[in-house]
């Protein structure tokens, strides 16, 4: 490495070290099942279930190397990524909330997953992410679906379950955006490219 001018990668730190060896693989990336995930406690605290794809090695090296004193441990990586996907789903809910919709197919998610994206993470996404991200939104579920299941599978209103949505948005929003707040005092925002 020293030849090609690169220097060679720093030794994580103990707490990363404990991590189990193919983890932090940058093969690692390629898998695309979420069978067999890590979960429950580990040896840097409790992890939750999470797909294979979100804990490939280069996701947490990037993160890592992004900021090694402010990301001591995986918990550290994996609770400013949690505070992103929160800050996703409610931009989705206050968008699906405040009506907008795509007029020729107003069943679909689309254009709230899309504004939901572009707030919350395309900054955080390199260019082959973003065009992942642009694809998948075909696969998302009707607005229908998304409502039955968010009433636990009983059939109410639509004017109801967005009321609903509205009042949830409406109550959560200043808790976030104080935790927000808390994070940029404390310059504890990602600042990688996955």
């Amino acid at each position: 490495l020293a030849l090609l001018g690169q220097q060679p990668p720093q030794p994580l730190p103990p707490p990363l070290q404990l991590l189990p060896p193919g983890l932090l693989r940058a093969a690692g990336a390629g898998r695309a099942s979420g069978a067999g995930a890590p979960s429950g406690p580990g040896p840097t605290g409790p992890c939750p279930a999470l797909p294979r794809p979100y804990l490939s090695g280069r996701k947490i090296r990037a993160v890592y190397d992004s900021d090694p004193a402010k990301f001591k441990t995986l918990q550290d990586i994996l609770q400013v990524e949690k505070e992103m996907g929160l800050k996703f789903m409610l931009v989705l809910l206050q968008s699906i909330s405040d009506g907008e919709r795509d007029e020729e197919h107003p069943n679909l998610i689309r254009v709230n997953a899309l504004k939901a994206y572009e707030v919350a993470l395309k900054k955080y996404h390199g260019w082959m992410l973003q065009k992942l991200f642009m694809g998948s939104v075909y696969a998302l579920p009707y607005k229908s679906d998304l409502l039955k299941a968010l009433e636990k599978g009983k059939e109410v209103k639509e004017e109801e379950s967005i009321e609903k949505i509205h009042q949830f948005v409406s109550r959560v929003t200043p808790i976030l955006d104080a935790i927000y707040e808390m994070y940029a005092e404390m310059n504890a925002e990602l600042s990688y490219k996955a």
